[in-house]
């Protein structure tokens, strides 16, 4: 499972998440609001706070799909250098 720090920076683009409800794996972030733009925010925020770059191939919706291929996908990243 993730860290406490991957669930706070998820929960902050999730606008219709409610702060009661768990992040399971296949919670589906677009049905809690993730839209275009906080993807924007939320790839910057995972990269400056867990120093990786997600490499271009990642850069999918499919990778946006749930809390767990974004986790995947973050735990796949290669370290920022």
């Amino acid at each position: 499972m993730w860290d406490q720090q991957f669930e706070e920076i998820l929960r902050r683009q999730l606008p219709f998440l409610p702060p009661d409800e768990p992040v399971a794996e296949d919670t589906s972030l677009r049905d809690f609001g993730l839209d275009s733009l906080g993807m924007v925010e939320l790839l910057s925020a995972l990269e400056n706070s867990f120093g990786v770059r997600f490499v271009e191939e990642q850069l999918t919706l499919d990778t946006f799909e749930t809390a767990g291929t974004l986790w995947k996908a973050l735990s796949e990243a290669a370290p920022a250098g």
